[in-house]
């Protein structure tokens, strides 16, 4: 199957109750509209290792960490989420192509 960066929103708990975050991953597509999550490569800019805190105040801190691993093999419907291109992929001309330039 081929392999995907998508980001999608995801709850986190907090001592203040639960927050949403956005989640970068790598994943498995499976079928057209879903894809399995292999990798948890950001947490709300965060990284994935650690502890954040939305505002700075220990009463929104979380763990990046638990997140992430939580997140891995998670079923995904795409349509929830957003495909990231892969530019690295992609030809020069391609590049090009999709910034528009002539």
């Amino acid at each position: 199957m081929t392999t995907i960066t998508i980001t999608y929103n995801t709850a986190v708990y907090t001592p203040a109750g639960w927050r949403s975050e956005t989640v970068t991953a790598i994943a498995k597509q499976l079928t057209p509209k879903r894809a399995e999550v292999v990798e948890v490569t950001d947490v709300g800019g965060n990284g994935k290792t650690g502890y954040a805190s939305r505002t700075g105040a220990a009463r929104q801190k979380y763990s990046v960490g638990g997140v992430a691993q939580r997140e891995i093999g998670k079923i995904k419907i795409l349509s929830a989420c957003t495909i990231v291109p892969d530019l690295r992929a992609q030809t020069m001309a391609g590049v090009l192509a999709a910034v528009g330039a002539p």
